[in-house]
């Protein structure tokens, strides 16, 4: 099951809110966490127990740690995590590697990745590492604790929520009209990212074949909006859901196409993921606070980790790398150069960007190479040609919502409005337009077939 669908909305949703606000205070979690696990099991019913597993064992590997405050407790925490996700997600892609590097034929395993394990376990491995850290205690509480791994709003692709930061929402929280009309506003929101734009936008890609230097240049850059509001959407649809039972999740994007360098893109994508990495792999490896050449193979280390964790794929290690080698040149000189500029350093930022998602939504190493033989000209495929003309004109303006919507300037607008007289005006109009777009997604979701969610596989 996805947010995205009319199941999830028009079924799941209204049951589970009827549940939930009719219990009393002190059964809200259990309700919670049940419908979380019928959420997952329903897409996912081979590899629930995984999921109950990494619960109950992370749940007593916390209060072991606390109460013995050990090292090698922590330890086996953090392997039993890590090799849960190693097994699930990189076995095959070892076999693969091993079978190519010495010539046999080793058997693949018939495993599939259980959606979200990227997630929670994460999440996981965070709690137990800041409770050695002592910079919270262990929930003693088991239904608090498998509420907060396994909740269904965040538990397939994030973002990925900190038990520190809903600690206290876990044992005391209070749902109002207006914090739920938010939530309702931000699922809307991000449903109609999802839906209306990431959705169409998937639709373009499936007809755009690297035919002509135009179509290989464009490919990435749809894809990247794809793949911006498909990710965001989700996030705010989390989000959104969150608020409706009195949860507040961080968030997890600020318009990051507008950055104005690959730092700041950082600053502002998967916001979630860069800090996990940055507090859990990339200070305790000594930051910044070292050597120079250290510093530099800090970096590399968790760009590695940061692409291979998207993916048992070495376009994804390859992507991570990209990353990290234009993170150390604008670190070391670049950025005061960019500074200095205005227009030029998002331009920059841009291409990088888009280049980046080339790199990531190729399906091999040998992909990749085609691509930019053709964007470079290097190949017999034409600058333009009809089909690409023809594509323009049909989605020209999707594309040009997806550029807008990309940035802050709608809701800049809509907060001058505000500041004036006509605020009255849209504050009318706001309810009306939430359930005038929740009728044209329900339309486009009746209507269409491509509805997926891309970072499910990650």
């Amino acid at each position: 099951m996805i947010f995205s669908s009319a199941v999830f909305i028009y079924y799941f949703l209204p049951i589970l809110f009827l549940c939930y606000f009719l219990v009393p205070k002190k059964l809200k979690n259990f309700v919670l966490l049940l419908f979380s696990l019928l959420f997952y099991t329903l897409g996912e019913p081979e590899y629930i127990l995984v999921l109950l597993l990494s619960c109950l064992i992370n749940y007593f590997f916390g209060l072991l740690i606390e109460k013995k405050g050990k090292k090698r407790y922590l330890i086996i925490a953090i392997l039993y995590n890590t090799l849960q996700l190693i097994f699930f997600k990189y076995t095959n892609f070892f076999i693969d590697n091993i079978n190519l590097l010495f010539n046999i034929n080793a058997q693949k395993i018939p495993i599939k990745m259980p959606i979200g394990i990227s997630f929670f376990t994460f999440q996981a491995l965070g709690y137990v590492i800041d409770v050695y850290r002592k910079r919270y205690k262990a929930e003693r509480n088991l239904l608090n604790f498998m509420t907060y791994l396994s909740m269904f709003p965040q538990l397939i692709a994030g973002p990925i929520v900190r038990y520190s930061d809903i600690s206290k929402e876990l044992k005391e929280r209070k749902v109002t009209f207006d914090t739920f009309a938010m939530g309702i506003r931000r699922f809307i929101f991000g449903l109609a990212k999802k839906v209306l734009l990431a959705n169409t936008l998937g639709e373009l890609l499936k007809y755009l074949v690297s035919s002509s230097v135009l179509t290989s240049i464009l490919k990435p850059i749809i894809f990247t909006f794809q793949i911006y509001f498909d990710f965001s959407g989700y996030s705010d649809m989390a989000i959104g859901l969150g608020r409706m039972f009195g949860f507040t999740f961080l968030e997890n994007f600020n318009y990051p196409l507008i950055a104005s360098s690959i730092t700041d893109f950082w600053r502002r994508w998967h916001i979630s993921l860069s800090s996990w990495f940055r507090d859990y792999i990339y200070i305790p490896l000594g930051g910044n606070r070292v050597k120079k050449i250290r510093w530099i193979f800090n970096i590399m280390v968790v760009w590695f980790l940061t692409g291979f964790w998207h993916g048992a794929s070495w376009n994804f290690i390859l992507w991570g790398l990209y990353f990290g080698a234009i993170l150390i040149t604008e670190k070391l000189f670049l950025a005061k150069y960019l500074e200095k500029t205005k227009v030029l350093k998002y331009i920059y930022t841009l291409i990088i960007i888009f280049f980046s998602f080339l790199i990531f939504s190729s399906n091999s190493l040998g992909d990749i190479t085609s691509e930019l033989k053709i964007i470079f000209g290097l190949s017999k495929a034409p600058l333009i040609n009809k089909e690409i003309i023809y594509y323009l004109r049909s989605y020209l303006v999707i594309i040009i919502i997806s550029v807008i919507g990309s940035t802050p300037i709608i809701k800049k607008i809509i907060i001058k409005i505000k500041e004036t007289k006509f605020k009255k005006i849209i504050d009318i109009m706001e309810p009306i337009t939430y359930i005038m777009l929740l009728v044209l997604i329900t339309a486009f979701l009746i209507d269409e077939s491509f509805n997926p969610f891309l970072y499910f596989r990650f």
